[in-house]
């Protein structure tokens, strides 16, 4: 991870599962361009010992990655991070985006609450933001 590091909170008052704590955080930064393509990985050993988890747990994480096409894992060389097309991504992240929001308005619907309130708050949030 040459140049910039890698910065990764694991909360024990989240109630994912840590390997899906550091997978997500991995994730993000990935996509964010935080971690460039090509860029070498901590070893699971040394990533383990730096989050104070499980070899294990990052075993998982790095699996996870390289199966959604994040990492390359190289066998005596290391973990790596994968060139990626942010526009599949997005549309991804759209879709799961998508998805939440169809599960909010049932929601909503079901308490009598109009969508116009909904955009009310997402524009609200959308403010707070800036």
């Amino acid at each position: 991870m040459r140049g910039k590091a890698l910065h990764i909170a694991i909360s024990k008052e989240n109630p994912d599962p840590m390997h899906k704590q550091i997978t997500d955080q991995m994730r993000d930064a990935i996509a964010k361009g935080a971690l460039s393509p090509g860029a070498r990985l901590p070893s699971i050993r040394e990533m383990a010992r730096e989050l104070a988890v499980s070899p294990i747990t990052i075993k998982r994480a790095y699996g996870d990655l390289e199966r959604e096409g994040y990492l390359i894992t190289r066998a005596g060389l290391g973990s790596f991070v994968a060139g990626i097309d942010r526009e599949r991504i997005r549309a991804k992240k759209v879709g799961e985006i998508r998805e939440e929001i169809a599960r909010i308005a049932k929601s909503a619907g079901a308490f009598g609450i109009p969508i116009a309130e909904i955009r009310r708050i997402v524009d609200e949030l959308r403010i707070k933001r800036r």
